[in-house]
């Protein structure tokens, strides 16, 4: 399986574009890790596989998505996202985007 390079970054703020909800990404995946039975029940549109995915802590809720490139934009609203594990995740934000806690800047 081929994999492609991942245009969205760790601590980068996003866009779904489907779904149209706001999160921050805290993990990217070179292509598709789940198993097969959660990608038939959940990836309704059958992404690829072999392409980057994301694991997106979503603005306003306690939710955690596991997200296709493919549906995802750079979103244009830089406000801080409001999660329970932000804090897990990020050591801060410098309102543009978040940095992990072993990034040093």
């Amino acid at each position: 399986m081929t994999t492609h390079q991942a245009h969205f970054d760790l601590g980068q703020i996003v866009h779904h574009r489907r779904f149209h909800y706001r999160g921050v990404i805290y993990g990217v995946d070179p292509c598709f890790s789940l198993d097969d039975a959660w990608y038939e029940t959940v990836a309704s549109t059958r992404p690829p596989k072999d392409a980057p995915w994301y694991h997106v802590l979503v603005d306003g809720t306690d939710s955690t998505t596991y997200v296709a490139e493919r549906n995802l934009e750079p979103c244009e609203d830089h406000q801080q996202i409001n999660h329970p594990n932000l804090g897990d995740c990020f050591s801060h934000f410098d309102g543009d985007r978040y940095y992990t806690r072993d990034t040093r800047q």
